[in-house]
Parts: structure tokens; C-alpha cells; sequence
């Protein structure tokens, strides 16, 4: 069984900062992680090897340094990595990056790809869905729980009042929440034998099957004009009154704010 997982290297967003001129995220210092959710599907395709001798190569798009991620998967436990990396990816939105990901994953063999839910620095979870259209295989996203039996997959598709049981035969695509499991420890030997370059495949656009009208920032119909962080709000007023007083008082600042006239 072939299991490809596509994970993102994200910087870590309990220290990200703005530049308060540009609206642009400054980088610089700021750690850099696995982006969550996809820890937590290489997790679960780590778990599958475990009980089924599953080969697990790990997937990634971004500039040289995204090998940091690919090492730690690496050292987990996975058999290979490939980096995508060219100038001709960058500035790529959720629908180019699908395009050029789906353009590396035709060439490979796959019986089940994981991805995460969404990325931390974007929170679209578009990517996986995209990813299954080009390919035109099915997709599964918010999966909570996962079984393998014979061809097929089980998996409860997480709600916020329940879940959805779904069955569905492979090749197919699922999207994994961070709350699946708790990833596991980078191995010590592991740690060491990541650093074998062989294991690390880097590919660029001659390596990979897609329409050059379709990736990088030409590719893209949506760009970001501007980041910003979140307005503090003022501190509230505090009043000690009845139900039909504090009734009154929030009518009046409703007209007040909405210039509503009674």
C-alpha cells in the first residue's frame, strides 16, 4: 500500500508578527513548523505502516528550506520525501498550489493521500479538495478517524454536533484534523539517517506534468492584498440591573450604533 501525505511548512503563528507599514508577515526570526493538521495525517499514515507495512512518501511545495520539514517527517518514520520547488511556483494562490501539487502526484503511485484540513498561515482548506479534482479521484475532508479495510477506507467525517460515517473505496483523497491524534517523536536514529540526501527528492517544473498557464502567480485568480491583525476592542461597560433595565440599556446602544430610529 502506497501512501502519499502532502504536508506545509507554516511558520509558527503563536509568533508571528505584522509589518505595521507593509501589512506583510515579517519572517525573519520567526520558527517554523509542520503545519498542524498535516502532522497529524502523517501521524495517521505512520500508523497505517506500523499495521500494514504501508510505504509512506511525505510531499511538499515551498523554497529550499521546506527540506527542514521533510527532514522531521523523515525522521518520523517516513520512507522518502520530494521538495517542489522553482520561481516558476511562487506566488501561487490555493488553486495554482493544487495544480503544481496534482502535477507532481500523477507522476507517483498512490493508493491514499493525506492532507491536512487547512494551513495555519491561510485557513482555506481548499488545497486537499482541489488537489482530488484535478486528479479526479474522490475526496473525504474533516476526518477525525480512520480505518483501513481491504480497498477501502472508513473514516467518521467530524461535525460540530456528531459525525458522518463514510465508506469509500481507494485510490481517494482525506483531509485530517489536528484533534486526530498526537503525533509522534522525531526518532533518535531517525534524526540522524534524515540527513541522507537520498532521501529527499527535489523536483522543479521539468519534473512535473502541468499547464504553465495554471501555477505560480500567473495561475493564481486571487491575491492578497493586505494582512492585518485582529482591532483590540475597548473594555466594556459593567452594569448591575434588572432584566427589563439591561433590555433598555442594550436597545438604546443598538440605535445608538446602527443609528437606528425608535
Amino acid at each position: 500500500m502506497n501512501i502519499l501525505v502532502c504536508i506545509k511548512q507554516v511558520p509558527d503563528t503563536t509568533e508571528v508578527k505584522l509589518d505595521p507599514k507593509t501589512g506583510t508577515l515579517i519572517r525573519d526570526g520567526v520558527p517554523s513548523i509542520i503545519n498542524p493538521d498535516d502532522k497529524a495525517g502523517l501521524e495517521e499514515a505512520l500508523n497505517i505502516k506500523d499495521r500494514l507495512d504501508a510505504n509512506v512518501t511525505v510531499l511538499t511545495m515551498g523554497p529550499p528550506q521546506a527540506k527542514n520539514a521533510l527532514r522531521e517527517a523523515l525522521a518520523m518514520g517516513a520512507d522518502k520525501a520530494i521538495l517542489l520547488t522553482d520561481r516558476a511556483f511562487a506566488g501561487a494562490d490555493t488553486l495554482a498550489t493544487s495544480s503544481t501539487l496534482a502535477g507532481a502526484i500523477k507522476k507517483l503511485d498512490y493508493d491514499l493521500i493525506i492532507a491536512g484540513r487547512q494551513a495555519i498561515d491561510g485557513d482555506t482548506a481548499q488545497v486537499g479538495p482541489q488537489i482530488a479534482k484535478h486528479l479526479d479521484i474522490p475526496s473525504i475532508t474533516y476526518v477525525e478517524k480512520l480505518e483501513i479495510k481491504d480497498d477501502s477506507v472508513i473514516v467518521n467525517r467530524a461535525f460540530e454536533d456528531g459525525y458522518q460515517v463514510i465508506k469509500a473505496k481507494m485510490p481517494l483523497l482525506i483531509t485530517t484534523l489536528k484533534e486526530m491524534n498526537i503525533p509522534r517523536h522525531m526518532r533518535v536514529s531517525g534524526i540522524y539517517e534524515c540527513f541522507d540526501e537520498s532521501k529527499i527528492e527535489t523536483w522543479n517544473l521539468n519534473d512535473i506534468d502541468v499547464n504553465l498557464e495554471e501555477i505560480g502567480l500567473k495561475g493564481s485568480p486571487t491575491k492578497v492584498k493586505k494582512s492585518f491583525t485582529k482591532a483590540v476592542k475597548p473594555a466594556g461597560k459593567l452594569y448591575e440591573v434588572d432584566e427589563k433595565q439591561g433590555a433598555s440599556i442594550i436597545m438604546d446602544s443598538l440605535y445608538e450604533k446602527f443609528i437606528i430610529t425608535k
